[in-house]
């Protein structure tokens, strides 16, 4: 449906028309004449003029239509959108420690850190999301909220794209993340109040243990899902050839699992970006 925001400049349109037919005064004693500014402009008599209208003179009512009609502000509004609210309110900790630069994950048949193929993971999940509020934690050797809670989940799939390794140091604060998510949480109602935790390592830093956090989530009645970051092989080159090593030992999976069991969550490993679709349903 196409509207004018200021309707009421159209009321210029006929201002040409008038100059056009508003009596000629006689001149002044400096030669001016006063009145149409079309009879400056044109030397044709009127009659002539009005029964063969020139190209130019068309031209020019046409210049002013269209330069009323701008100054109009015409607006195409499509039909309204309605987001229904579910009440649920997510927060995403995301791992940003040195470790996520790790090549040991796939996209697209495509090597790619474990960084990469997160993003790729979130980017799916937050488009999906209708009616939920979602925000950002990113986490390194201390935790950051990246952005608050947030209808606007454009932005918010911005933002996580936008996220580089390090940007919250090289170790990894897990018990911090929790913490400060479930303080982003606290005044929200008790039912509706989930915490994702991606990471790929153990607690290496931080103020707060995982396990206390994770008991203190518990009793505020934060769900908390858990998701490890890493693959079970890798084949590198080494002096004797290559090796299969396994890239995700510094993996804690015990303590993941625990931290999901104790708050009533699920803990699941990403391996590939196939792997975590199952996420958009949680």
């Amino acid at each position: 449906m196409l509207e004018l925001s200021w309707p009421w400049f159209l009321l210029l349109l006929p201002l040409p028309f008038i100059m056009y037919f508003l009596p000629q005064t006689k001149p002044r004693g400096d030669g001016i004449w006063w009145g149409s500014s079309t009879e400056l402009l044109s030397k044709h008599d009127r009659s002539t003029a009005a029964k063969r209208p020139t190209p130019h003179y068309v031209c020019l009512l046409l210049s002013w239509a269209l330069l009323v009609l701008a100054i109009s502000q015409p607006v195409w509004l499509g039909e309204p959108t309605k987001v229904t609210p579910s009440g649920r309110d997510l927060l995403i900790a995301l791992d940003l420690s040195g470790s996520m630069q790790v090549s040991d994950m796939a996209l697209n048949d495509q090597p790619a850190n474990r960084l990469e193929a997160a993003k790729s993971v979130l980017s799916d999940f937050i488009q999906a999301r209708r009616g939920d509020r979602i925000g950002i934690i990113v986490f390194g050797s201390k935790a950051y909220l990246q952005a608050p809670l947030s209808f606007d989940t454009k932005t918010i799939n911005q933002l996580v794209q936008e996220t580089q390794i390090g940007f919250a140091g090289e170790q990894t604060a897990i018990g911090d993340a929790i913490g400060l998510g479930i303080k982003r949480l606290e005044d929200k109602p008790s039912d509706k109040k989930v915490l994702i935790l991606m990471t790929d390592g153990a607690n290496t830093a931080g103020r707060v243990q995982p396990q206390q956090a994770a008991s203190f989530a518990a009793s505020q009645n934060v769900k908390i899902h858990t998701i490890g970051i890493g693959a079970d092989s890798m084949v590198v080159q080494s002096f004797f050839g290559p090796k299969a090593i396994n890239p995700s030992s510094d993996l804690d999976e015990t303590l993941l699992k625990n931290i999901a069991a104790q708050t009533g969550g699920v803990l699941s490993r990403q391996k590939y970006r196939r792997s975590t679709k199952h996420l958009s349903n949680s």
